[in-house]
């Protein structure tokens, strides 16, 4: 089993431990995987409650390689299956933190609408041990995948906490993490199959505009240990 020290930092240093689920990415205003009263007034939900995969299927219904442990979804370097959840969103905001192991990827999935088919059906926050790297690009940690790259690269060291907060408001997804909005991009601009608007390839099969609004959210097995906690999600017009 692999041991590591944990950190996390808030920008102005750091703190490390020994246990995930006691680390936070910022200044915790609630315990790990809680509502404060002000966000469940301004209507956030949490989508992982800490304890086990209520509300979350796997494409793989062994869940191999997926575990809950102090609070924390723990995903094994071996692991198969993409975690999703029951619910499926349209317009929202969703926070989360990560942090990854050297060399992990893996990655958010948002408005994934065929479970048969995330790579062609959802849209992909990279999650990747990327840091220090400048410029980063399009399948770097933080990316909208294949599709814009940050605009700047705001991604931890491996072993210490991010916070990424995605939003969707209909043709519109914004990507933020640890604090700087580093992807903004509007999908009803990408009108041609296979094709971004630099006119650079991308992996889609169909226009980016023409993708379902709606989908369920996903977290990606694809190589690498990594771990996933506070996700909350926010409904919006």
């Amino acid at each position: 089993m692999l041991s590591v020290m944990l950190c996390a930092s808030a920008g102005f240093g750091a703190a490390c431990c020994a246990d995930p689920a006691s680390c936070s990415s910022t200044t915790a205003t609630a315990a790990d995987n809680t509502l404060t009263a002000q966000e469940q007034a301004a209507g956030w939900t949490l989508l992982f409650d800490g304890k086990s995969f209520d509300g979350w299927g796997c494409t793989d219904k062994a869940f191999p390689g997926w575990s809950v442990k102090d609070g924390v979804i723990a995903l094994a370097r071996h692991a198969g299956g993409y975690l999703y959840t029951d619910q499926q969103f349209t317009n929202f905001e969703l926070e989360i933190d990560f942090m990854v192991d050297t060399h992990t990827n893996s990655g958010v999935f948002f408005r994934w609408s065929d479970l048969a088919d995330p790579v062609q059906t959802g849209f992909e926050m990279q999650v990747l041990d990327s840091a220090g790297k400048n410029p980063p690009d399009k399948h770097d940690c933080g990316a909208l995948y294949d599709i814009l790259a940050p605009s700047e690269n705001t991604m931890r060291p491996a072993h210490q906490w991010n916070t990424a907060v995605i939003t969707c408001r209909n043709g519109f997804v914004t990507i933020s993490l640890n604090g700087a909005r580093i992807v903004r991009a509007d999908l009803d601009k990408y009108t041609k199959p296979g094709k971004n608007i630099d006119g650079r390839n991308n992996k889609y099969s169909r226009a980016l505009k023409d993708f379902s609004r709606t989908g369920h959210i996903g977290l990606q097995a694809h190589g690498g240990a990594a771990w996933f906690k506070n996700i909350k999600i926010r409904q919006i017009k």
